[in-house]
């Protein structure tokens, strides 16, 4: 049975919903793919080089990695894998606390990365940006952080 005190979404609220999860869904899939056949490399692991790269010294605890891709320590911990197997990431120990590993990124990595950047960046342009407004953008960067900093 349904709850009467349910806010259910109205007809606009439904379609927004659902064009938003089929957009993202859609989105992702093609930056994957993108990534996949003009770099070998997935965008999950090119979301991590980014973050990295990002870094102070290009380095980040795990914890904070996984924290930084909203993703789990686990998952994190074997896309790193992947990452130190291609030689663009090394663990290192954290040394102010001996539990601790960070990731770090390698000048190799910096090269995929570099490599990697610009078919990326036309991609999301082609299938989001370039598709937008520019009042358009700032409804969604307004929405997004909004959202962002509501879960956060």
């Amino acid at each position: 049975m349904f709850m009467t005190d349910t806010r259910w979404l109205d007809d606009d609220e439904q379609e927004a919903w659902r064009a938003y999860l089929d957009a993202t869904r859609l989105l992702l899939h093609t930056l994957d793919r993108q990534l996949a056949h003009d770099e070998g490399i997935s965008f999950t692991d090119f979301e991590l080089l980014v973050v990295l790269s990002e870094s102070p010294g290009g380095r980040l605890r795990m914890s904070e990695l996984a924290d930084a891709v909203t993703t789990t320590r686990s998952g994190v911990t074997r896309a790193i894998t992947r990452l130190v197997d291609a030689g663009w990431v090394v663990r290192a120990e954290c040394e102010d606390d001996r539990r601790g590993t960070l990731a770090e990124l390698t000048g190799a990595g910096r090269d995929k990365l570099s490599s990697a950047s610009p078919g990326h960046v036309k991609a999301v342009r082609a299938n989001m940006f370039d598709l937008m407004k520019p009042e358009d953008v700032m409804a969604l960067k307004n929405t997004y952080s909004a959202m962002r900093a509501h879960m956060t």
